[in-house]
């Protein structure tokens, strides 16, 4: 690949908009899910994993406990839902909406929002 089509796709990459919605945390063996959203889901996996890995994840206790228990091959992230809008007051309370509407169905509990 030639310098300038690197840079061309370097370019692209770097100004493509994060997707933006509702995540799930699940684990195999309790049928256990933690739920919440995220205006980066493709990073947000990412930190998750992170602090489950090195134990550094707070706000989620139960999940740490999980996670610490049964290992990280028994857990999957999940996209629950995508959610484009640009307006942020109506974002924040869709994704408020739409995170409590799939705890509901999930029987989920909360990890923290970001």
């Amino acid at each position: 690949m030639d310098k300038s089509r690197r840079k061309e796709l370097m370019q692209a990459y770097s100004e493509r908009k994060a997707a933006t919605g509702v995540f799930a945390v699940k684990c195999a063996p309790t049928g256990d899910a933690w739920v919440g959203w995220s205006k980066s889901l493709d990073k947000r996996q990412n930190g998750l994993w992170f602090q489950l890995r090195t134990g550094t994840l707070l706000e989620a206790p139960d999940l740490a406990s999980a996670w610490k228990m049964h290992g990280e091959d028994a857990f999957t992230y999940e996209i629950l839902e995508e959610i484009a809008e640009d307006d942020p007051h109506k974002l924040g309370r869709l994704l408020d909406e739409r995170m409590l509407d799939w705890r509901a169905k999930l029987d989920g509990k909360p990890v923290a929002n970001r």
